[in-house]
């Protein structure tokens, strides 16, 4: 008989976490997982990127590439105001005993400064876009749950809350005859 204070602290575990060793046998896992048995996929974590993994995964695009047009752009802007402001504006200089005090006509020097800041500005601010998106804030907890994918392991997270289609023990054994080497119930 179970007194009050040894109440079962059992719950079903909602999360799946299957560890794979292979990249080709995770890849069938999961083209049999999503196609076959109409189990969604949670997460998939990975030492390097799979290709084609998103399309997989039926992933929205991304809308970083966007975004780098736009910062590359601004950066175009903002590379010729800076130039029109300190070659022409502010200071103008005869170099090489040419002097030309007209933007247009001394383009042809500025297209390396032009093109240089085009890219700094992409390039920076992409890269500051994509960690608020992913969420890489330096004080920021890990979201991995478990470190060995970062180093050899590849891993599914398989939200079993919005699978109840089949049981815990199913998925469990579909899982391990697709090979995986581990597999643990959160």
């Amino acid at each position: 008989m179970l007194s009050s204070n040894s109440r079962c602290r059992c719950r079903t575990p909602n999360v799946i976490h299957a560890l794979y060793n292979n990249k080709y046998l995770m890849i069938d896992s999961i083209k049999l997982l999503i196609k076959n048995k109409n189990i969604k996929i949670k997460e998939v974590y990975s030492p390097f990127p799979i290709h084609n993994l998103d399309k997989l995964l039926k992933l929205k695009p991304t809308n970083l590439s966007i975004y780098a047009f736009i910062y590359g752009l601004f950066g175009f802007c903002f590379s010729n105001w800076m130039i029109w402001y300190i070659m022409i504006y502010d200071w103008p200089q005869n170099i090489g005993g040419k002097p030309s005090f007209s933007w247009i006509q001394n383009l042809p020097s500025f297209i390396p400064v032009i093109f240089e800041l085009s890219i700094y500005f992409s390039a920076h601010f992409m890269c500051i876009t994509y960690m608020f998106q992913c969420k890489l804030f330096p004080w920021k907890n890990s979201k991995n749950p478990d470190p060995r994918t970062t180093d050899h392991l590849f891993l599914i997270e398989i939200d079993y809350y919005n699978n109840n289609r089949y049981s815990i023990l199913d998925v469990s054994y579909i899982l391990q005859k697709q090979g995986a080497i581990e597999v643990h119930f959160k």
